[in-house]
């Protein structure tokens, strides 16, 4: 078939529509009693354009989709999914003793409703089909033993499945009633009334065109339409797919063949156009991104997208697809919705739902008072965040005072310099609400007044919204299913989840952009088809149903095989007429897809011998990790300067030696850390009640021996302590449950380990300690050559003890800290990261050396308290490299050899041709 193709040239593209409307003007002169009924809404615009091109002179024929026509047969007007969710639930509650709440029930009622759709489309008996589901669960109840051990969900599974053929039987009268219903309800009605409809119309001829697979009630209503004179039906399928055994043609096989009509007619424009010369690329890209960057590619290289047509066979790629397209479209019609739940509105709405949510789970609806979070994440979306300049300000003095709820107080300040509108409609969305009908009123506010001042994209978001919450308000007025916030807000996500916005465009000009449906009828010449992967295209055969497969089968109701013949129609369909189609699949593994190209991608490669294969990339560039580097300047210097006289402590010169960049940013350019609310006690927090305590309760005992019952009574009060200085520094913070209650017990913990420790000691009573000082600020200047100003080196150590006749300098760490990192054996090692510990003690010795005069007479020790890694006791710092023979002492040499290599890093810090540079082997 393809050798064939080779050698016929390429001619211009004749479409479908240009085709059909030829052969139909062959034998009708007037159009003025013609109907042309239509599959989609879009394939409309194309027919009439065409029509306009054939004929300059005449009536237009009706154009009309084939929902349209079914609708005029049957006269019942069709409703919309919420309005039917809510008569259903009307319907459901007066068969029920004790209803479910109604989003409970919106959870599963939406697929009942998909249900009685099918059956009411493929005209199913409706009695035989619920009795027969109804007794394949009383087999499953029967056993030889007669017990069968059923549990409560088994119970209510069954029940419910019973009882549907009553809810069927009562919703469908009740619609009828009411001269509304969803779709399988009117071509069911349609059904009935259509002998009646083609006698009132018999002047009228009937076209159909571009039909593929038809449900039960489109097959009786077409042929019988067919049969009543002389109407048409013109079919888009071409010889390849017909007459071989070909999934594509299956249905119109089955129509030639079964049809009374076809006994003496014959199949309408049958093609032959899949054969022609074609450019087929099937290319493989690794991710979804990759292969909509590769399609923007292929755009970029098209000048003329009239005939370009760009198919997302999954539509959840839209989004991403519109911000990828290339600069040159200039004009883009979509067909297809774009997901609500993907709109910045959405989320801006779920905000408002969370601040009562969060109100009502934290039990803060009495004092009406809403979780900062919350009210930072609706305050910050961008419709808001643009109309309130203080907002920054705001969020920064919550995070300053540690405030974990807001209150309507906190919002008046907030707009007190706003616009009184806008401080109107907001300071009613932080007001308590009396009523769902109160609160609804609340949203369509908010939304009435942002659409004053945003485009024209947002402006349709908001009034899709507006449509929808107005509705909502209708409905819950008339109906009051919505008990609390809780229901409307579970009831607005599934609602978001299935719904989407339409898009309108020109549909004449500019490039295409369609999911696989909305291609019916039309051609185009140049095909780029995006994400063409087994379980995209076809889909998965998951079923979304009540109704089992083999009940399905029982009763003609379509399966996942009658979808896939559907895809499968779809997809060759698009190959027939095209000249360049670019096929793209996900090459990976993933969540999304299984990584395998489609079987009809397959299949065509194994149709056609002219299919280019490849995959492509994208490309990744090595960039060099460029380090950041500082250059020192006269300013930097004078800053420098500034901080010598203020003072360098012992841990901003190992913040230095661990990362210069990161000391650049806190001492010179004095950048703080982003301050946030300390939900959850921070470490930092844990540290400061921890030392804070054990000054408190050892002060009254500097310049004094300890004695051992001296321990019992700091041990009494430490617990308060704790408190009291959790609450100074945790301000707002609640200590009293979950983790931050944890974290409490874990500061009264390791208070509690220390004293114990300590009382320990003092049980010998051969040991003295004697406390010297706790948390005291010690400062000493330095000189260093080639630094024409002294550098004052400061910092608060934790502790001077004198332990039998030692002196030891002792720094507390919460964290875990091992001897491994206070052991110095080479000074001149000390700007290793495993050393900074040690280099921070040992500084803190000097100072204490230098301020005190101390003159080395008594042995000095320095070390810490690990609070993690209490048993291992005091750890000094050693300069010993053997284990077994520690040597701990500090003596005047030892200090002098420490302070001759520090300097040298101080003169680093403040020579000028010394940048700041980021390590290459940071961690993080």
């Amino acid at each position: 078939m393809s050798g064939q193709a080779q050698s016929r040239p390429i001619l211009a593209m004749q479409s479908f529509i240009s085709d059909t409307i030829e052969n139909i003007l062959k034998n009708t002169k007037s159009f003025e009693d013609v109907v042309f009924i239509l599959p989609s809404q879009r394939a409309k615009v194309f027919v009439k354009q065409t029509f306009k091109d054939k004929i300059t002179v005449g009536f237009l024929p009706e154009i009309i989709n084939v929902e349209q026509f079914i609708s005029k047969i049957s006269g019942i007007e069709k409703a919309d999914s919420i309005q039917l969710l809510f008569h259903f639930y009307t319907i459901y509650k007066g068969l029920e003793k004790t209803p479910v709440t109604f989003d409970v029930f919106a959870s599963w009622a939406f697929t009942v409703i998909q249900d009685f759709n099918e059956i009411d489309q493929h005209l199913t008996n409706t009695k035989d089909i619920f009795h027969y589901l109804r007794d394949i669960q009383r087999l499953k109840k029967w056993s030889v033993e007669g017990e069968f051990t059923e549990t409560e969900l088994m119970k209510d599974h069954y029940s419910f499945l019973e009882k549907l053929n009553t809810y069927y039987n009562a919703f469908y009268q009740f619609l009828k009633e009411k001269n509304i219903g969803y779709q399988g309800l009117i071509y069911r009605e349609s059904c009935e009334k259509i002998d009646s409809f083609l006698a009132k119309n018999a002047t009228k001829k009937f076209f159909f065109i571009g039909f593929n697979a038809l449900n039960t009630a489109e097959e009786l209503l077409f042929q019988k339409v067919l049969e009543s004179g002389n109407s048409e039906i013109y079919w888009d399928i071409d010889e390849a797919f017909f007459k071989l055994n070909h999934q594509a043609g299956r249905f119109i096989r089955r129509y030639k063949k079964e049809w009374k009509y076809y006994e003496k007619n014959e199949i309408q424009t049958l093609g032959d156009t899949f054969s022609a010369p074609k450019k087929i690329e099937v290319i493989g890209a690794s991710k979804n991104t990759t292969q909509i960057k590769y399609a923007g590619e292929i755009l970029e290289k098209i000048t003329d997208f009239k005939n370009t047509a760009l198919v997302l066979a999954d539509e959840t790629l839209l989004p991403i697809t519109l911000n990828s397209l290339p600069k040159n479209i200039n004009a883009i019609n979509i067909t297809m919705g774009y997901p609500l739940k993907d709109v910045p509105t959405t989320n801006l709405l779920f905000s408002i739902f969370q601040l009562f949510i969060s109100q009502d789970k934290l039990q803060k609806s009495i004092v009406n008072e809403f979780y900062y979070k919350d009210v930072i994440r609706f305050l910050k979306h961008q419709s808001i965040y643009k109309l309130i300049p203080e907002i920054d300000a705001f969020s920064d003095n919550i995070a300053k005072h540690n405030q974990t709820f807001i209150n309507q107080n906190d919002i008046h300040k907030l707009l007190e310099n706003s616009d009184v509108d806008l401080k109107q409609v907001l300071v009613s969305i932080f007001s308590s609400y009396a009523s769902i009908d109160e609160f609804l009123d609340r949203i369509l506010k908010l939304i009435n007044y942002l659409k004053e001042d945003v485009g024209e994209l947002e402006k349709e978001y908001l009034f899709r919204f507006y449509t929808t919450f107005t509705q909502l308000k209708t409905l819950q007025n008339e109906f009051k299913y919505f008990p609390d916030l809780k229901t409307l807000a579970l009831f607005f996500r599934q609602l978001i989840s299935s719904e989407s916005l339409s898009f309108q465009g020109e549909p004449l000009r500019g490039l295409q952009l369609m999911g696989m449906l909305e291609t019916r009828v039309l051609d185009f010449e140049n095909i780029i088809l995006i994400s063409t992967n087994e379980g995209v295209l076809p889909a998965n055969s998951q079923q979304n149903s009540f109704i089992p497969f083999d009940v399905k089968v029982e009763f003609g109701l379509p399966t996942y095989r009658e979808k896939d013949a559907i895809f499968a129609y779809h997809f060759f369909r698009l190959m027939q007429r095209a000249k360049n189609v670019f096929i793209i699949y996900n090459t990976e593994h993933d969540v999304l897809g299984s990584g395998e190209k489609s079987r009809f991608v397959t299949q065509l490669e194994m149709m056609r011998s002219d299919v280019i294969q490849k995959t492509v990339a994208p490309k990744v560039v090595n960039q060099k990790v460029e380090l950041k580097e500082i250059k020192k300047d006269e300013t930097v210097l004078e800053k420098l300067q500034e901080l010598a006289v203020k003072g360098i402590s012992p841990s901003a010169l190992t913040n230095y030696l661990y990362n210069p960049i990161s000391f650049y940013k806190q001492k010179i350019i004095k950048l703080k850390e982003f301050e946030d609310v300390e939900e959850t006690v921070a470490y930092n927090t844990l540290g400061t009640v921890v030392h804070e305590t054990l000054d408190e309760l050892y002060t009254p005992f500097v310049t004094k021996f300890l004695q051992a019952d001296d321990i019992d009574l700091m041990r009494k009060k430490s617990k308060d302590l704790v408190v009291k200085h959790f609450k100074e520094a945790f301000k707002n913070g609640d200590i009293s449950t979950g983790r931050n209650r944890l974290i409490f017990e874990v500061a009264n913990r390791f208070v509690n380990n220390f004293l114990a420790q300590e009382k320990d000691l003092l049980k010998d009573k051969k040991n003295q300690l004697k406390i010297l000082a706790t948390e005291e600020t010690l400062s000493a200047e330095i000189e260093i050559e080639g630094i024409d100003f002294p550098i004052k080196i400061h910092g608060q150590v934790d502790r001077v003890d004198e332990l039998n006749g030692v002196l030891r300098i002792i720094d507390y760490k919460t964290g875990m800290v091992s001897s491994a990192e206070l052991r110095v054996v080479e000074f001149g090692k000390l700007r290793e990261k495993e050393q900074h510990k040690a280099i921070q003690v040992m500084l803190y010795a000097y100072l204490y050396t230098k301020s005190k005069k101390y003159d080395f007479k008594k042995p000095l020790e320095g070390g810490i308290y690990s609070f993690k890694n209490l048993n291992s006791g005091f750890l000094s710092v050693n300069f010993s490299s053997n284990y077994r023979k520690p040597d701990v002492e500090i003596t005047e040499e030892k200090l002098e050899e420490f302070m001759h290599e520090i300097k040298t890093y101080i003169r680093e810090i403040y020579t000028l041709d010394v940048d700041f540079i980021e390590p290459a082997d940071l961690k993080y």
